[in-house]
């Protein structure tokens, strides 16, 4: 039983233990080319996010991760069968029913630990804010906590190297062989300004993509992916460790 994770422990533990800190992961349920599962992004937030929190709390960080949200924001993938969609509008009323519980029960520390690039919290953070002004709310994207060249020969943004390494470590019972992978192929935008990144707008997936996926997975390996998710998670525990100690009345210098 692991007091830090709600979902492994009970009332016995949480009625007597103090928690700081709330760690919310936020998945996807979606199309990964055809050899990762659509529970992709949900294996890895909590895959990842476990680990983080266990050596968070190893550290002395009172944690408490909650269960993963599965579904995020896919309103460029309704074409592609089951790909999931939750409209921002209807994210924020979870996280705000979310923050609503953890408000009663004391917490005034909030990280939304997200695991898929169709998530945005920023506006979501600000208008929390407004609501619950006592919970100083955070997020982050565990897959760009550091950067992945060092780690893999080409990351890829979706369903690549680095996610396929990471499922090949975390859950390697749903990852296809690589040999019935697609490539990855994936168009980029004609206009300047969408091709350079200074303007921003969604793709329309599978005029992007045939495979779903963008990235190349075939060079992934399970010990390329257990050497990431090992240097990001103690990057994020840290992290968490000095939110611990933090006055959130007191931030800046």
């Amino acid at each position: 039983m692991k007091p830090y994770i709600l979902a492994e422990t009970n009332w016995k533990n949480v009625k007597d233990e103090h928690y700081e800190i709330a760690i919310l992961p936020w998945g996807a349920t979606e199309a990964h080319n055809y050899h990762l599962p659509y529970a992709t992004d949900n294996i890895e937030a909590e895959g990842v996010a476990k680990e983080t929190c266990r050596k968070a709390w190893d550290k002395g960080a009172k944690v408490l991760l909650l269960p993963t949200i599965p579904f995020g924001v896919n309103t460029g993938q309704l074409d592609i069968p089951f790909c999931m969609n939750l409209n921002p509008s209807t994210q924020y009323a979870i996280l705000k029913d979310v923050a609503q519980v953890l408000d009663n029960c004391g917490i005034r520390k909030l990280v939304i630990f997200n695991s898929h690039g169709g998530n945005n919290f920023k506006q979501m953070i600000r208008e929390l804010s407004l609501e619950f002004p006592d919970i100083f709310t955070c997020s982050l994207n565990w897959f760009q906590v550091l950067d992945a060249t060092p780690f893999f020969d080409d990351p890829g943004d979706h369903a690549g190297e680095l996610e396929t390494a990471v499922v090949m470590h975390l859950a390697p019972e749903l990852v296809l062989p690589l040999e019935e992978a697609g490539d990855g192929t994936a168009k980029k935008f004609k206009i300047k300004g969408l091709k350079e990144g200074w303007v921003t707008s969604q793709r329309q997936w599978t005029k992007v993509t045939k495979d779903t996926g963008v990235g190349n997975p075939k060079k992934a390996t399970a010990e390329k992916g257990k050497k990431f998710v090992e240097a990001v998670s103690t990057k994020i525990a840290d992290f968490l460790v000095e939110l611990h100690h933090a006055d959130v009345d007191n931030l800046y210098e």
